[in-house]
C-alpha cells in the first residue's frame, strides 16, 4: 500500500484508525449529496475500510484517507480505482483489470474550497500514470457536481458526455497519459 503526499496532505490507504474521521465526513448530507444522496452509517464506513483494505491487497490501488499535515484530521479521501459499469463490485476483483483508471476525491466542509481536492488530485493523478502506467485516467461526477467538474478541468480532463457507470449516467472526462506528461512538461 503507498503513502503519498502533497505540500499540505499526507494520503494514507484506508485503515481502521481512519475510522471516526471518515466517518465524521461521510456522515454527513452535504458530503454525500452527490455520491449516494444519503449519509453513511458508522457501519456502513467500516464495511467500505474493509473493502478498500481488499483492493489494495489485490489491485495495488484504491482510496486514501487525507490527513491534514496541520490538524492531523480526515480533511477528504481520494482514489485511483477501477471503473465499473455495475452498482457494486464483482467478487472477483481481478475482473476490474480490464477496465479504464478512475480518480476521484472528496472532502470534508472544514476543508472545502482551499484548494485541496485539486493539490490531492494532482499527485493522485501523477501515481495512476506513473506508478501504475496508466493509459487513460476517467473521472466520473453526478451532472450537477459543479465543484468536481472544476477540479476535473484543473487536472487537464476532457468532457466525454454522459455515460453509464456504477449503474447510473454520470458525467464522464477523461485525460490520456501524453496529455498528462505534455501538461506535466514531460511527454516523451
Amino acid at each position: 500500500m503507498t503513502i503519498l503526499h502533497t505540500t499540505r496532505l499526507r494520503l494514507e490507504p484506508f485503515a481502521g484508525h481512519h475510522l471516526d474521521g471518515l466517518h465524521d465526513m461521510n456522515g454527513r448530507p452535504e458530503v454525500m449529496r452527490y455520491i449516494s444522496g444519503q449519509p453513511e452509517t458508522r457501519d456502513q464506513t467500516a464495511a467500505a475500510i474493509a473493502r478498500v483494505q481488499r483492493c489494495w491487497a489485490v489491485l495495488g490501488t484504491s482510496w486514501w484517507a487525507f490527513i491534514d499535515l496541520d490538524s492531523g484530521r480526515v480533511a477528504g479521501a481520494g482514489c485511483i480505482q477501477y471503473l465499473r459499469r455495475e452498482a457494486n463490485p464483482p467478487d472477483d476483483l481481478e475482473s476490474l483489470r480490464s477496465n479504464p483508471l478512475e480518480i476521484g476525491w472528496r472532502l470534508h466542509p472544514d476543508f472545502w474550497r482551499q484548494g485541496l481536492a485539486s493539490e490531492a488530485a494532482q499527485r493522485m493523478a501523477a501515481f495512476a500514470f506513473e506508478s501504475l502506467a496508466a493509459k487513460d485516467l476517467f473521472a466520473v461526477r453526478h451532472p450537477e457536481n459543479v465543484s468536481s467538474g472544476r477540479v476535473m478541468d484543473r487536472l487537464g480532463m476532457r468532457y466525454r458526455g454522459l455515460e453509464s457507470w456504477y449503474g447510473t449516467e454520470l458525467a464522464t472526462h477523461v485525460i490520456s497519459r501524453h496529455e498528462w506528461q505534455t501538461r506535466q512538461g514531460t511527454a516523451e
